[in-house]
């Protein structure tokens, strides 16, 4: 008698968790897994609770030890609502391991496909935008943000995870953040991060390269993924999305990155005037566009005086007739 794939599947996690020999964590179910290591949920004994634990495959080469060694470091320097807290870090049965908070929720993309409103969509986009350029701020570039790699919690929090490709730029970093942990730089050539939400200059291999407007244009791409449910390779924009919305895709996604935002905190502005109903930097309005803006910013005003005039227009109207 054959199993169903997913009995399958939950009986080979089952059997991969072991209790770890009575030590502090005991390692549960695997709930997700990448090109370096596996992320259990696990339990805290000693404080009673549970946790999510990546530890390496099995036992691994020190390279790839201090690589995740690095990562749980990046995200212990970086204290924002938006970024996963770790709490611990060692060595389990021969393999590095770090814990963090184990977060309840959906990833960006299983969220969007129950087809939230789209000021619901530009609001979730805004708080990524919002850790993103905490990081910058902070000399520290994510390099692989896509759908997958975020998480919208049971009470509205928004986390960027998956921090372990990040560059450090550690001549804009300063004390013991970042600055101290950057180790050494990716080998030039490498290409690191997503197809689909990769700048161009990722996708080189030009490390050098890389900055803060590396990760404006995987903004853009997942602004995209918001707004089509496809990644920028996949698919185009629909003609119902708004015009500006478009513009400012366009402007994120940009080949050259000096054509791109400047900052994040410039995209998120776009965004926030979009949502404002007010003039966005990258579509530059004519005298259609501004009075279309501004009628759909004050409709309410307005139909009430439009109410008004006709009203009284109407009243007078009547008034002569019976004179």
């Amino acid at each position: 008698m054959s199993l169903p794939d997913g009995t399958v599947d939950h009986l080979l996690r089952v059997a991969a968790a072991h209790d770890d020999g009575g030590g502090r964590y005991q390692r549960l179910e695997e709930i997700g897994r990448g090109g370096m290591g596996v992320v259990h949920r696990a339990h805290d004994r000693e404080l009673g609770r549970d946790v999510a634990m990546k530890v390496l495959h099995g036992t691994n080469a020190a390279d790839l030890a201090r690589r995740l060694h690095r990562e749980a470091r990046v995200l212990a320097s970086l204290e924002h609502p938006g970024i996963v807290p770790v709490h611990d870090v060692g060595v389990l049965d021969g393999s590095a391991f770090y814990v963090m908070k184990l977060v309840r929720g959906q990833r960006l993309d299983e969220w969007a496909g129950r087809s939230p409103s789209l000021a619901g969509r530009l609001r979730a986009f805004e708080r990524i935008c919002e850790t993103v350029a905490f990081a910058h701020a902070h000399g520290v570039v994510h390099r692989d943000l896509k759908p997958g790699n975020v998480m919208l919690g049971a009470f509205g929090e928004v986390l960027v995870m998956d921090w372990g490709v990040a560059k450090v730029l550690s001549e804009t970093a300063v004390g013991t953040g970042p600055a101290a942990i950057a180790g050494p730089d990716t080998v030039a050539g490498t290409v690191l991060g997503t197809p689909g939400y990769m700048a161009p200059e990722q996708a080189a291999g030009e490390t050098r390269s890389v900055d803060a407007r590396t990760d404006v244009y995987a903004l853009g791409g997942l602004l995209h993924f918001l707004l089509a449910g496809v990644p920028p390779t996949e698919g185009r924009l629909q003609s119902d999305v708004p015009r500006p919305l478009a513009a400012i895709v366009r402007r994120c996604l940009a080949a050259a990155p000096g054509d791109r935002y400047a900052s994040v905190l410039d995209l998120a502005a776009d965004i926030r005037a979009f949502a404002a109903h007010e003039p966005v930097s990258a579509y530059p309005e004519g005298p259609l566009r501004k009075a279309s803006r501004v009628v759909s910013r004050y409709r309410v005003p307005i139909a009430l005086v439009l109410t008004y005039m006709i009203m009284r227009v109407a009243l007078i109207f009547w008034t002569s007739r019976g004179n």
